[in-house]
C-alpha cells in the first residue's frame, strides 16, 4: 500500500522497521513555539538519535514533505498546520555538550544555546557568552548565522554536521556555509546535528559576569516573559528594525489578539488569544506601514511554516 493511500504515520512506520524514534500522527505543534499558535504536524519525527534520523531520511519517500523545527523560539506555525513529516530533534542525543581539546566546545543541534554559553563558562572558554543572548537552540543558530550583543554564530564556529535528504551525514567547515548576516548558505535540505565551536582560554567569573550582563540587558529591554518568537524582522544595511518600526507609529499596534510589543517594537507578541493569521497579519502590516512611512522594505527574520487556514 502506497503511503498515499493510507496514514502516512502508519504507512511510514510499516515502511521502516528498524527505525527506534518516535511517529506521531496530527501532533499539534502550538506546544512547540514560543507564540503558542498553530495547526498540527501531519506527522511528527522525533529521531532517537543521528543514526536513526539518517535511516528515517533514506528510506523517506522524495514526495513527502519535510519540515524541521527546533526549540520553536524564532517560528510562527500557520494556522493550517504543516503538511508531511514534521522533524522536532530532543533528548540527549541531540542535546549533548562537550569540552574539547584546544578551548573547543561541541554541542548537539537543540542545546539551547544559553545552556552552550553556560557550559562554555564553567570551562573558562571565553567568545561565545554572547550566546546567551540568543533565545534558541544551536541548531537554529546554525541555520541563521544568529548573533547578539557584538557576537555571531559564525565567529566561533569551526565545523558543523548534518544529514541531509538522501540521508548521508555531512560534515561543514564553517567557511563551506558562507555565512553572513542571519543566513546561512548551507543546503536547504540539511539537518543539521551538531556543531563544533572555537573558545579562547578565559576567566570563568568575567565570562560569567559578562553573562550576568547580557542577561540584564535583555531583560530591561525585551519582552522576554510575553509570548513572543524574539526579532521579528532583520536590520536593514545601515538601519535598526525597531527605530523603523517606532518611526511608523507601530509601536503597541493591534490585530486580533497579537500585539506590537511596547517595550521593544521589533517584537510580536501573543497577548492570550492570538491566532498564527494574527500575528502574521499584524507582522505584514507593520512592513506596509513601515514601506509606506520611511520606503525601506522590512524582511522577516521569524521562520513562518505551514498552511495558513484548514479552508
Amino acid at each position: 500500500m502506497s503511503v498515499e493511500t493510507k496514514d502516512l504515520a502508519a504507512a511510514l512506520a510499516e515502511k521502516m522497521p528498524e527505525l527506534r524514534g518516535r511517529l506521531a500522527a496530527r501532533q499539534p505543534l502550538a506546544p512547540f513555539t514560543w507564540f503558542r499558535v498553530g495547526g498540527p504536524a501531519e506527522v511528527l519525527f522525533s529521531p532517537a538519535d543521528e543514526a536513526d534520523l539518517a535511516y528515517f531520511l533514506q528510506n523517506l519517500p522524495l514526495d513527502v514533505p519535510v519540515t524541521t523545527i527546533g526549540l520553536g523560539s524564532n517560528l510562527i506555525v500557520r494556522d493550517g498546520g504543516v503538511e508531511g513529516v514534521v522533524i522536532r530533534l530532543g533528548g540527549k542525543a541531540f542535546g549533548e555538550i562537550s569540552i574539547e581539546p584546544g578551548h573547543r566546545l561541541r554541542a548537539g543541534a537543540c542545546a539551547p544555546d544559553m545552556r552552550v554559553a553556560k557550559a562554555a563558562a564553567d570551562a573558562g572558554l571565553g567568545g561565545l557568552a554572547f550566546l546567551r543572548g540568543i533565545p534558541g537552540a544551536i541548531g537554529g543558530a546554525l541555520r541563521m548565522n544568529a548573533g547578539a550583543h557584538g557576537g555571531e554564530t559564525k565567529d566561533v564556529l569551526v565545523s558543523a554536521r548534518g544529514v541531509d535528504r538522501s540521508g548521508a551525514i555531512r560534515e561543514f567547515p564553517v567557511a563551506d556555509l558562507h555565512m553572513t548576516y542571519r543566513h546561512s548558505g548551507a543546503p536547504e535540505d540539511v539537518i543539521f546535528t551538531s556543531a563544533l565551536f572555537q573558545g579562547r582560554p578565559g576567566d570563568p567569573a568575567e565570562i560569567l559576569a559578562e553573562m550576568d550582563r547580557i542577561t540584564e540587558a535583555r531583560e530591561q529591554s525585551q519582552p522576554i516573559r510575553e509570548k513572543t518568537g524574539g526579532s521579528t524582522f532583520k536590520n536593514p544595511p545601515g538601519e535598526k528594525a525597531w527605530q523603523l518600526i517606532d518611526r511608523a507609529g507601530c509601536r503597541g499596534l493591534v490585530v486580533g489578539d497579537a500585539q506590537v510589543s511596547e517595550m521593544h517594537c521589533n517584537f510580536l507578541i501573543n497577548r492570550g488569544a492570538a491566532t498564527a493569521a494574527d500575528i502574521e497579519n499584524l507582522g505584514d502590516e507593520v512592513r506596509a506601514r513601515v514601506k509606506a512611512a520611511t520606503g525601506v522594505d522590512l524582511h522577516w527574520e521569524i521562520k513562518r511554516i505551514g498552511v495558513k487556514s484548514l479552508a
